[in-house]
């Protein structure tokens, strides 16, 4: 007996072991889908390697260098391998680090990726819902392009990474992998982990605790960043055609993995894609929980006793009405306020209209007085301004005609 359960030995075949069948029949049926997020500087080669990668042309229009802010561009496919339908979400990042600013960049990738987990939580909560049909675009791998700078991590980077390693399962990968030598390229990729590990930042590791894959996975993730090169130009080696990436000092093949890691990420991704899904589901359950403690909704009550959400609806719809009520008490009494404020003033003005006219022609004959006043300071300065200006205007001519009287007279005889 095990957690109330017993444990019974079947005295013949009774057929449910068939369920796995059952289920892989009606996955296949249904398909899957696998939303992809790429992260990285405008020509780091994110839809190169989207393409590389699915073995796909996909379509993309270019993207320019002068953005105010970044944007994210979302791209839906229906892919089939055999008789398995994939439905693929690839959205980049356009304009990634090409502002001046570069402080908020993180944060419209950040508002994507809870706005993927808000419209999942309201199709959940809806009293008629369909998930089985839903198209989930909730991000279930993050892609981020480093630049083969064989440096260090930018300030970006990090700040990027730190924001989203609590959101979705992040994949580090250094794009155009083929413009730096294999040695620095080894010494780039143990940079780059010790920076991560020493600014605690959290990626993606493949899981090893199933036997099937432990190995392999294991191995993959020492490889960590995948050094990547993408290209759909498919050049003549000998007899084949490959795709690969010309230069004048050689040839870098896309699926020879002694040249890059496009092979290896590829194949991590398609074997660990279940499990993918399964950690998003894990970061979606985290913001969940967030928004229904924020919205007052809890399994357990003050005592520690379990309550329904029954219950929870009612509490705050009580405390909605509650709230309501007061509100509505505030506004009657602003109201009331602000009649009596009114009527004060209409009394008021009513007692200024109904004043007697003696007392209002008083009121002029007072004005009329202090107007007089005034007008007869200001005659009065103007009239000293006038005899000071004929004052000063007798002293001029009497100073001219002193002047021309003591000039000496000259007359020019002509002989």
């Amino acid at each position: 007996q095990n957690d109330g359960c017993r444990t019974l030995s079947l005295s013949a075949h009774v057929g449910f072991d068939s369920l796995p069948d059952q289920l892989v029949r009606k996955s296949i049926k249904h398909g899957f889908c696998f939303n992809v997020l790429c992260i990285g500087e405008t020509g780091i080669g994110k839809s190169a390697l989207m393409s590389s990668l699915f073995n796909t042309n996909f379509e993309d229009s270019p993207s320019t260098h002068f953005l105010s802010s970044v944007r994210l561009r979302a791209q839906t496919c229906e892919l089939q391998e055999s008789n398995v339908l994939l439905k693929l979400t690839i959205v980049k990042t356009v304009g990634f680090g090409d502002q001046m600013n570069k402080a908020d960049s993180y944060q419209p990738i950040v508002d994507y990726i809870d706005a993927q987990f808000e419209a999942y939580l309201e199709e959940e909560l809806k009293v008629i819902r369909s998930l089985f049909s839903y198209h989930d675009t909730r991000i279930h791998v993050c892609l981020y392009f480093i630049s083969p700078t064989g440096r260090s991590l930018k300030t970006i980077d990090l700040l990027t990474m730190r924001s989203l390693d609590s959101k979705v399962n992040i994949i580090p990968i250094i794009g155009k992998a083929d413009s730096i030598s294999k040695i620095e390229l080894q010494e780039f990729k143990k940079k780059i982990m010790s920076e991560l590990i020493r600014n605690g930042i959290h990626i993606y590791q493949f899981p090893t605790d199933d036997e099937t894959v432990s190995e392999i996975n294991t191995i993959t993730n020492g490889h960590l960043p995948f050094a990547v090169v993408g290209s759909m130009e498919k050049v003549k080696i000998g007899n084949k055609m490959v795709r690969a990436r010309q230069y004048p000092w050689g040839i870098v093949k896309v699926e020879n993995e002694s040249h890059c890691d496009t092979v290896k990420l590829r194949r991590m991704l398609c074997t660990n894609m279940e499990d993918l899904r399964e950690k998003t589901r894990a970061y979606y359950e985290s913001y969940r929980r967030c928004r229904l403690e924020k919205l007052g909704c809890r399994d357990t009550g003050p005592e520690n006793k379990p309550v329904s959400l029954q219950e929870v609806i009612e509490a705050k719809r009580l405390e909605f009405f509650l709230e309501m009520e007061r509100k509505e008490e505030e506004i009657k009494q602003r109201f009331v306020q602000r009649v009596n404020e009114k009527a004060a003033m209409l009394e008021e003005a009513e007692q200024q209209a109904s004043m007697p006219v003696l007392t209002k022609f008083d009121r002029l004959v007072l004005m009329h007085q202090e107007e007089e006043l005034k007008l007869g300071e200001k005659k009065k300065l103007l009239e000293d301004e006038i005899a000071e200006f004929i004052e000063k205007k007798a002293i001029t001519e009497l100073i001219q005609s002193q002047v021309s009287v003591s000039t000496p007279v000259v007359s020019l005889k002509t002989e």
